[in-house]
């Protein structure tokens, strides 16, 4: 079996760091949603137990909207969004892949139609578990 591997990254100004255990091989959503498809997210959903904010919680900001159950975490300098707490995994953290320094060796990158989230939410709770 695979093991994890830890991968490092941040927004665009540094102010926010965080670290995130994941497989080298990862499969990532991108999601056609209004905000996901205008800010480039690709989604790397992992359990909460392996996410690390390792500094900048002073710099980060929260945005919220529909149901405000996502709290999307922004950088207050740059404007990045590295990472949110997904209404889909609300056990989990989700990632922006494009927002590690490093990416793992193998990228999958599949559609998510988060246009009808609500018809497809479920298929993503699997990601969030242990």
């Amino acid at each position: 079996m695979d093991s994890l591997k830890t991968f490092e990254g941040g927004c665009h100004c540094g102010r926010v760091r965080f670290s995130v255990e994941a497989l080298d091989a990862v499969e990532v959503e991108r999601c056609n949603c209004s905000i996901c498809r205008k800010a480039g997210f690709l989604h790397l959903i992992v359990p909460a137990s392996r996410f690390h904010l390792l500094s900048g919680s002073d710099s980060l900001t929260t945005y919220t909207f529909n149901t405000g159950v996502a709290e999307h975490y922004f950088c207050k300098v740059c404007g990045v969004k590295p990472f949110y707490k997904p209404r889909s995994n609300p056990d989990g953290m989700d990632v922006n892949l494009n927002c590690l320094e490093r990416l793992p060796e193998e990228v999958t990158i599949v559609d998510f139609d988060g246009q009808n989230w609500e018809a497809n939410a479920a298929a993503l709770a699997h990601k969030s578990r242990e």
